[in-house]
């Protein structure tokens, strides 16, 4: 039978578990948080399948849209999940968790994180915010069945919780357009973890240290978590959003693979942060692909088409924007500026906003 020690071996061959949280994760079994149905898996059909998905180093679904009806057919919006057990242990480290610290916890989920601080921390230290009433209630029972009562909290994880204040970490489950001032008042000399980006790159932690009124801190990782559900990025699929009504067309030399890889993609997206893309292989056995951008309102698109071997490639670009033209005009700064790679790039969040910087905080680059 797959147990919750599968789990365990399956983290340490990794090297994934740090040793201060082993016994955390070897005490607190995952399938308590998991529901019996989840996307993908169904106890009742195939409890063994249900297992191994649960007790694997791999997200589950839990919730999509919201949590509200979905038609057969129609898109499937990724609300709530479990997430990957070595991506959660990696957040931790980045928090860098002592005993004695109390933690904000933003985004509760299925409650399976929160689990792990507790054991670690004790119950009165965690504190665990959850916007959506429904998840909140079934994790808060998922809490109590494995032993555990955390303080979990209806609310908008970005107002935080003052009745515990301060906290000495912020550790927040879910991509954030921007860092709450109101984490800096409730965390003033302590550090904050959170997944952090925009619609066109969201690939990134920002870990922050808290000093006299300011977060500063850098970029790691590629983590890839659900949205601040107050200011998500658009989603649905290309027919949905595509206008069908012919764009203006013109040409570049800018190769369109370039423009998505990690650096760069992350530089644009500290100044086109409202457009999405999606690169499409053609359906044919030739190595063409379309780069697709989406405006996250949906009134604008642009379409690049790569085909191997040419140097010149076809654009085309709808509606009040010319997101191509946007995107470009980033790609170019970036180069203008050397090709930093993001571990080059830092944050600083204070009452006066967010700003990023390259080397050297008076450096700014962006105030996304």
């Amino acid at each position: 039978m797959t147990t919750q020690q599968r789990l365990v071996r399956t983290l340490l061959a990794k090297g994934a578990l740090p040793p201060e949280w082993h016994d955390a994760v070897a005490s607190v079994d995952r399938a308590l948080f998991i529901p019996e149905v989840f996307e993908g898996g169904d106890f009742a059909e195939d409890a063994e399948g249900w297992l191994r998905q649960v007790y694997s180093d791999q997200p589950v679904v839990t919730q999509v849209n919201d949590g509200k009806q979905t038609p057969d057919g129609a898109f499937r919006l990724f609300t709530s999940s479990s997430s990957m057990p070595s991506i959660m242990l990696e957040m931790l480290a980045l928090l860098d968790v002592n005993e004695g610290h109390s933690v904000l916890e933003v985004g509760t989920g299925t409650g399976y994180n929160a689990a792990w601080l507790s054991h670690r921390l004790g119950d009165t230290k965690v504190t665990s915010v959850e916007i959506d009433e429904k998840v909140l209630i079934r994790a808060t029972e998922n809490l109590k069945q494995a032993g555990y009562r955390p303080r979990t909290v209806l609310g908008n994880g970005r107002d935080g919780h003052r009745r515990r204040v301060p906290y000495d970490r912020v550790i927040c489950t879910c991509t954030m357009r921007e860092v709450p001032r109101m984490w800096l008042e409730q965390c003033p000399d302590g550090r904050i973890v959170t997944p952090w980006g925009s619609s066109f790159f969201s690939g990134s932690y920002a870990t922050l240290d808290v000093r006299g009124g300011e977060a500063r801190g850098a970029f790691s990782g590629y983590p890839a978590f659900m949205w601040d559900r107050t200011r998500r990025a658009g989603a649905g699929r290309i027919s949905e959003i595509y206008h069908e009504e012919k764009g203006s067309e013109s040409v570049t030399d800018i190769a369109p693979q370039n423009v998505i890889q990690d650096d760069p993609a992350f530089f644009t997206s500290l100044c086109v942060t409202d457009v999405s893309y999606r690169w499409c292989d053609a359906h044919d056995s030739s190595t063409e692909a379309t780069l697709w951008f989406f405006a996250d309102d949906r009134k604008s698109w642009a379409t690049v088409e790569y085909a191997p071997d040419r140097e010149m490639y076809e654009v085309e670009q709808y509606g009040p924007r010319a997101l191509w033209d946007e995107v470009r005009a980033a790609f170019l700064r970036w180069h203008d500026l050397g090709k930093p790679g993001r571990s080059r790039f830092g944050l600083s969040v204070d009452g006066d906003g967010q700003r990023v910087w390259l080397d050297d905080p008076h450096h700014v680059v962006g105030q996304p």
